[in-house]
């Protein structure tokens, strides 16, 4: 059995990778970049670095190429030509606030339960790792002054490690669940709990300012974020404010046969490693 892993050096598919290499599956992963190994280079807005890609494939985790604007546009003409070379078994990587036939992911996603003999769409809540992570635009604000900027409220969010995405999307590529699980740790917090646990965890004072939804996608423009996708995403922090992503689900565990990862623990790791 061969995996082709997309953004096989990304949050969630190096992790896959290496948990399916842990489990003596043959793994090639692709990025835009050349690596050693069974890698390929791969773009999305290039059709001839897809059948190099595929060649020889079982199995496909599927990550949306980044700040799309209709990841659909490119995504189900690969998922068909995956299709015709062979491949039988799907992972997508979605989103807890995306559900089936929405623009965008929703549409690949229906896409692969109508077309796919087998398919997983996961559809985790927000990273845990984004509060860490130098690219995302909350951990640069904590950076610079120990504040996160939102509009989510007192909303709260069943915050998942991606490790514990990754130990999902492993299990789904070996035996597709035919399900679009939502993952979730193992409890909802507001982003004012979040920031006490950050506090705890690095030693110094992190605070959340909440704001409006205009307020908040101008702080994501100023930080470099196209406008576009910051209206999507302050859209999302409204939603949350809402109450859209209160919940915590057992799907972690009754995949993996695992407890999700709680956030404390986490971001106490990971302020070790900063």
């Amino acid at each position: 059995m061969r995996v082709l892993v997309l953004g096989g050096t990304g949050q969630t598919g190096a992790l896959v990778a290496r948990g399916l290499r842990e489990r003596g599956v043959q793994v090639r992963t692709a990025s835009r970049s050349p690596r050693d190994g069974d890698h390929a280079v791969f773009d999305w807005e290039r059709p001839e670095t897809h059948d190099a890609a595929l060649r020889d494939v079982d199995a496909v985790y599927l990550v949306a190429p980044a700040v799309s604007g209709d990841p659909a546009q490119v995504m189900v003409p690969f998922i068909d030509r995956a299709l015709a070379s062979g491949v039988r078994n799907f992972v997508l990587l979605s989103s807890s606030a995306i559900e089936e036939g929405a623009t965008g992911l929703g549409a690949v996603h229906a896409t692969l339960r109508t077309r796919a003999p087998g398919w997983t769409v996961l559809r985790p809540s927000w990273f845990m790792q984004n509060f860490f992570d130098s690219r995302h635009h909350l951990a640069q604000g904590l950076a610079r002054g120990g504040r996160m900027v939102t509009a989510t409220g007192q909303g709260r969010v069943g915050f998942i490690d991606v490790a514990d995405i990754a130990a999902v999307a492993v299990e789904a590529l070996l035996s597709p669940l035919n399900a679009a699980p939502v993952l979730t740790g193992p409890e909802a917090l507001s982003y004012d709990e979040v920031a006490a646990l950050l506090s705890g965890a690095l030693g110094r004072r992190v605070e959340h300012q909440a704001v409006s939804v205009q307020e908040s996608r101008a702080a994501m423009v100023a930080a470099g974020i196209p406008d576009a996708y910051a209206a999507l995403l302050a859209g999302m922090e409204d939603a949350i404010a809402r109450g859209a992503e209160d919940r915590t689900t057992d799907a972690v565990l009754r995949i993996t046969g695992r407890r999700p990862r709680a956030f404390r623990d986490v971001a106490s790791r990971l302020a070790k490693m900063s």
